[in-house]
């Protein structure tokens, strides 16, 4: 009988068994940021949980996203409808399509529990589109929660240095 167990636990992918330690949670983050800088955009959204939500507060310590407007509040169904608008070739603000480069720094574990830790890490991100480039940074956290397919995220907060200034429109996700 104790066999079994043994082997029943040896047979399990490595993603069940291996912990979100700061180093598995900063490969993730930067796969992330890969997906976006390569606009797989529908890669990206797959690793987003099914109730997940996606968060850009327009006031540096915004507590809820209800209480006021958001440069981008997303539930699970606005970021599929927000990956179906960047797919389409008739998207007017992205002819032509932006270019981009992520830069993810300084990850920590702000919580952790069995299966799920909030993450924390600093964040540049570059937009280059029509002759002009913009930049983005600040914090993000991240839930990441351990699941069968692998880790997921179950939200993410990005909190931007100049989120109260004049921003047009971001359309490519932070």
């Amino acid at each position: 009988m104790q066999e079994a167990k043994i082997s029943s636990a040896a047979k399990r992918s490595p993603a069940a068994v291996e912990p979100l330690d700061v180093a598995r949670c900063e490969q993730f983050l930067v796969h992330e940021a890969r997906l976006l800088d390569d606009a797989r955009f529908d890669e990206w959204l797959a690793l987003f949980t099914a109730d997940a939500w996606y968060w850009v507060p327009i006031e540096a310590e915004q507590k809820n996203p209800h209480e006021t407007v958001s440069l981008i509040y997303d539930d699970r169904r606005l970021l599929e409808t927000r990956v179906r608008r960047l797919a389409s070739p008739r998207i007017y603000s992205q002819e032509p399509r932006s270019r981009t480069s992520r830069m993810v720094a300084n990850v920590t574990i702000e919580e952790a529990e069995a299966a799920a830790c909030t993450v924390r890490s600093k964040f540049l991100t570059l937009e280059y589109r029509r002759e002009g480039q913009r930049m983005f940074g600040g914090t993000v956290f991240h839930r990441l929660m351990q699941t069968e397919e692998g880790v997921r995220i179950a939200w993410k907060r990005v909190n931007l240095v100049n989120c109260d200034a004049p921003i047009d429109g971001i359309v490519v996700p932070l």
